[in-house]
């Protein structure tokens, strides 16, 4: 029970992280969330580090999480909004390959420090964030939204180069802008006014898909998976970490020229082959049948399946989630899809075990059947954006 608690009360503190992460980044600018972000994470991780007890350990666990879903938010919003629309996907989607290849080194440094001094490593990228952030620009569109005129001209010129031309990106967002100040401030029940909705149905149902998928309940249980198929848990959660790593790193180069689009269908194919291999050797071993393949059909799944995640269903949702909501409800668009995206992974990763003990491989065929529905989804919703502006994303969403 405490076991469980010290684990899923991470994503918890993500869920109030999402639900504030918006207001926040609305309130203080992109910058001074991701600053309050920086304080949690330390702040918990201190906390970790100096408990005597369960209770310290679950607050500094708390905190982290806390900080994780702001950052969550903030952070592909921050990049979608001062990147040039070229390299919007590639620049949106390394903010995912940081995130793996950081889960990846506390892997692998976490087999050989202790979990008091792996707590401490955990304030270093903390630290460097909130001393970086004195020296970057704050998002243009945040500043001209908040009519600091001078700041935003500024802000734009550093990010473009300080020979660029900006007068005509400068201009389209000033129009873009105005426009929505002619409109409303937005409320959470305004999300589900008519002209919102298909941005809203598109965030929120992606950010469904890639956890109900099952993504968090097979990377909390890796380790688990691989030992009750037969095969090594340490080298199996080493391959996997690297695999993840490589793969988002190729995600990273091809997304502004394959597009979203295409990604998130392979992507979910993938999902769904895996998912029916792991069924399959799960089955064969309930019903001993051809034991000598079980081992190599589940680690195949495995993998398959992480590679697959990473190619497109990792990172894309996110990518997209930046880029479809219309200025004057990306806040409050964001952290419901944010907030539906930690919600997922505190869901699946509770129930796992216990749809495990149901049926190993009836778990899967489940997961199978949600990631074929992703598909028909990704055909029939989801629109391709690469390429184009965020103000002409979101004009053709909500036309």
């Amino acid at each position: 029970m405490q076991y469980s608690v010290f684990g899923s009360i991470l994503t918890f503190g993500a869920m109030i992280g999402a639900i504030t992460s918006g207001p926040i980044a609305d309130y203080i600018g992109r910058k001074g969330a991701m600053r309050v972000s920086s304080v949690f994470c330390v702040a918990g991780w201190l906390a970790i580090y100096f408990a005597e007890g369960v209770w310290p350990l679950d607050i500094g666990r708390l905190a982290t999480g806390y900080g994780m879903g702001v950052f969550s938010y903030v952070v592909p919003v921050f990049i979608a909004e001062i990147a040039p629309k070229n390299l919007r996907g590639a620049l949106t989607t390394a903010n995912q390959l940081m995130i793996c290849a950081g889960v990846s080194v506390a892997f692998i440094i976490g087999t050989v420090l202790t979990w008091r001094a792996l707590a401490l490593t955990g304030i270093i990228p903390c630290a460097i964030l909130f001393l970086g952030l004195f020296f970057i620009p704050e998002s243009p569109r945040w500043l001209a939204k908040t009519g600091k005129e001078k700041e935003f001209e500024a802000a734009l010129q550093k990010l473009r180069g300080k020979d660029a031309d900006i007068t005509h990106e400068a201009a389209e967002i000033q129009d873009y802008i105005e426009t929505l100040e002619r409109l409303p401030k937005a409320g959470m029940l305004d999300l589900f006014q008519r002209r919102y909705l298909r941005s809203v149905t598109i965030g929120v149902g992606l950010m469904v898909f890639q956890q109900f998928g099952g993504i968090n309940g097979i990377c909390f249980y890796t380790s688990t998976i691989f030992e009750s198929a037969g095969f090594s848990s340490s080298v199996g959660t080493i391959i996997y970490a690297i695999l993840q790593v490589v793969v988002t790193g190729l995600n990273t180069i091809v997304i502004d020229r394959a597009g979203r689009k295409p990604l998130l269908l392979v992507s979910a194919t993938g999902l769904v082959l895996g998912c029916l291999l792991v069924g399959v050797s799960f089955f064969l071993k309930d019903h001993e049948l051809g034991l000598e393949s079980v081992p190599a059909l589940a680690v195949t799944g495995i993998l398959l399946y992480i590679a697959a995640f990473s190619a497109g269903m990792g990172a894309v949702p996110w990518v997209v989630m930046s880029e479809i909501f219309p200025i004057n409800i990306k806040g409050v668009g964001g952290s419901l899809a944010t907030l539906v995206n930690w919600f997922g992974a505190w869901l699946v990763s509770y129930t796992f075990n216990f749809l495990m003990t149901w049926s190993s491989y009836g778990t899967f065929i489940l997961y199978a059947a949600i990631n074929a529905l992703g598909i028909l989804f990704m055909i029939i919703v989801v629109p391709e954006t690469k390429g184009r502006t965020l103000e002409q994303i979101q004009a053709a969403i909500n036309a």
